[in-house]
């Protein structure tokens, strides 16, 4: 058994190992020992040999925990190199043949043109067809008079059209930005115009969102083409949007176009997409994906988790995601796989469906683990063929619950961000690792955690002006350098250039090295995984998504029309992520809660609504007049500890003071989050 140094990571406990006990640490010492004879015999006619080994010895039985912590991880770590340096030529080799996703793609056909590629409930489409599908985009969009390194915001919801529409009008050298399909008014119309955008494709299931912000001059302007299936087509409500061309109709029409001397002209650094996400703006932004990016992220998890070709993959995530629509679907595109696509998560179904379309690895976020964990247990539970279950944020407190329940052979938990080049892979099934570094990489590796300021989140440095690498079990901030010339360590950032340089550090351990700033905490053990602790910064995760305090903050000071207002997240009990919660200065208690509950359901999308309101008479400040938010995130919604009011999001959408009840049953998992 091994010996335990425990780390807090609310709710419950993390366990990380950093210390042997003292079985460990002898029965290492005898080994070395031993070892050391057998070595002895070598060396024995040499002085020199015998004068070093004697040294070594001496070093080893000294302190046995670094001779320990290699023999657990020797094994581990020569897989992990040997998959690292296959993802590395790979990408190499890519890279030298000018490959972009669209021309790796038409080789994929060539290979299997029949084989499925995307299924969705009845629907089971070819490589074939979806090649002809995206020649189709590309050729119709080109006759529009769309360029290379032109834009189009895609508003839409699942479907296998949505990748098919990305990918011909990538073949074109065209970029899309992926738009949120929860996003409504302000949030949607930023997000379009961030991205530039010269079109917008619209699913019809959201064509009522875009009328919202179609007043705008920015955005009235463009062309918009509305997508509809046929279910939506005989519906007897069906309409197109003013002004708006019927995409459906007009590729139906479309013939089926070569695109091979557009795709040749595309390279694989120009940009592929835009994938959105929450940031210390306030609003999402538009972080870049260029076709080597894509490539990476993909391949990473396919060498590194050891996928294959013939994997039939079940992927019920959002496709405007990175899980869903990167490290998901581009298995498919890049390496051969079938993705088994369903358009809203259903814990009820997903056993079924992975069961009925035979699928041998499925994809994950921590609280779709939650979900299934909260069902009621059924035969179809285990009669599944999957061999793995890849994702993040899989808690460490139900992962083997999680394992056992469901009979999992492996857990593949990554670690990453849409923009960053901070990423790792735990492919051992450690439980609530999140990834590791091998130990005698641990110094030349470009990812690092380095010590930070607990009340700005900013890294300390040292005398020489330079950051400080944390020990294990040290808890600090993850960097990872920046090469550009690396697909692995570049850095393409956000189309908002300014954006993109508030997330670098520069001379960071010597003098003109840049890192890019993930905002994570992390802890490492003496093995070398990592383990996750926090968010810092001004988002936290819920419902899967990344909320953004200063546009919930903005949001409810425009409803209230109050000066101050902070936003935070809140650990509960039970539940992955943190909960939004407000506090509001009110000394005099003058909010109507009727009339913030209204505002906050029309200017924020359904995840990033606060859980509690807090009324406070004050927010103390910091010496830059910064809001302090530790001493509230620290009281949370604990009505025996706070004096102030505590309002609760209740089911019918309104706020309405915390009740002992409600508490009790927050605090128990008992209130149906």
């Amino acid at each position: 058994m091994f010996t335990y140094t425990y780390v807090d990571f609310k709710p419950g406990k993390m366990q990380i190992l950093l210390e042997l006990n003292f079985r460990q640490r002898n029965s290492t010492r005898v080994i070395i020992l031993i070892l050391g004879l057998l070595a002895f015999v070598l060396f024995k006619n040499s002085t020199k040999g015998c004068l070093f080994l004697g040294a070594t010895l001496a070093l080893m039985l000294r302190n046995p925990k670094y001779v320990y912590a290699f023999g657990k991880t020797i094994a581990r770590d020569l897989k992990a190199g040997y998959r690292f340096i296959r993802l590395n030529i790979f990408i190499m080799f890519m890279e030298r043949k000018q490959r972009t996703l669209a021309r790796i793609f038409q080789e994929r056909v060539k290979k299997h043109p029949k084989k499925p590629c995307f299924i969705m409930g009845d629907r089971c489409l070819s490589f074939q067809w979806v090649e002809n599908y995206t020649n189709k985009v590309g050729a119709y969009f080109k006759a529009r008079g769309l360029q290379r390194g032109d834009c189009v915001a895609l508003i839409m919801e699942t479907r296998p059209e949505f990748v098919c529409l990305w990918l011909g009008l990538s073949k074109i050298g065209v970029v899309t930005a992926l738009i949120n399909s929860h996003l409504r008014r302000d949030t949607l119309q930023h997000s379009i115009k961030v991205a530039k955008a010269n079109a917008i494709i619209v699913g019809t299931e959201l064509s009522d969102a875009l009328a919202e912000v179609y007043d705008d001059e920015e955005v009235r302007d463009l062309p918009i083409f509305q997508f509809s299936d046929e279910e939506q087509r005989e519906n007897d409500q069906f309409r197109l949007l003013k002004g708006a061309i019927d995409l459906s109709n007009a590729l139906r029409l479309q013939p089926i176009e070569d695109l091979t001397a557009n795709i040749a002209e595309c390279k694989p650094r120009d940009k592929l997409l835009y994938v959105y996400t929450s940031g210390t703006t306030g609003l999402p932004k538009a972080a870049v994906i260029n076709n080597l990016r894509y490539l990476f992220m993909s391949s990473g998890v396919y060498y590194m988790l050891a996928l294959r070709t013939d994997d039939v993959i079940y992927n019920s995530l959002p496709l405007y995601h990175t899980a869903g629509g990167i490290i998901g679907v581009g298995n498919a595109l890049i390496h051969g796989c079938t993705i088994v696509m369903r358009k809203k998560f259903s814990a009820s179904n997903f056993w079924k469906d992975c069961i009925k379309y035979e699928c041998t690895a499925a994809q994950y976020i921590g609280e779709l683990c939650r979900y299934l964990l909260s069902t009621t247990p059924r035969p179809e539970d285990t009669q599944h063929q999957l061999r793995l279950m890849y994702g993040n944020g899989l808690r460490p407190q139900i992962w083997s619950q999680f394992v056992s329940r469901f009979n999992i052979p492996q857990i593949g938990e990554v670690y990453g961000s849409t923009e960053g080049n901070s990423n790792l892979a735990n492919i051992t099934s450690q439980v609530g690792a999140i990834g590791f570094i091998p130990l005698f990489g641990r110094y030349f590796y470009p990812l690092q955690i380095i010590k930070y300021d607990e009340d700005t989140g900013e890294p300390i440095r040292n005398a020489n002006g330079f950051c400080q690498r944390c020990a294990p079990g040290e808890t600090g901030l993850m960097v990872g350098k920046v090469n550009s010339k690396r697909a692995t360590t570049a850095f393409n950032g956000y189309a908002d250039r300014e954006a993109s340089e508030k997330k670098l550090l520069h001379n960071v351990f010597s003098a003109g090295d840049v890192y890019f700033n993930s905002g994570d905490m992390l802890v490492s053990d003496i093995l070398g995984y990592f383990y996750f602790k926090d968010r810092t910064g001004d988002t936290f995760r819920w419902r899967g998504e990344n909320v953004a305090t200063l546009e919930v903050e903005a949001n409810i000071t425009n409803v209230v029309g109050l000066q101050d207002c902070v936003a935070y997240g809140v650990d509960i009990p039970y539940v992955e992520g943190k909960a939004g919660m407000a506090a509001i200065v009110d000394p005099d208690r003058r909010v109507d809660m009727q009339h913030l509950s209204a505002g906050v359901r029309g200017s924020l999308p359904a995840f990033a609504r606060p859980l509690f309101i807090r009324l406070v008479s004050d927010i103390p400040r910091t010496g830059t007049f910064k809001l302090k938010k530790r001493e509230l995130v620290r009281d949370s919604f604990d009505i025996h500890r706070v004096k102030d009011p505590i309002y609760y999001l209740n089911k019918d959408g309104i706020y309405r003071l915390l009740t002992e009840q409600q508490y009790e049953d927050l605090l128990n998992g008992k209130a149906g989050l």
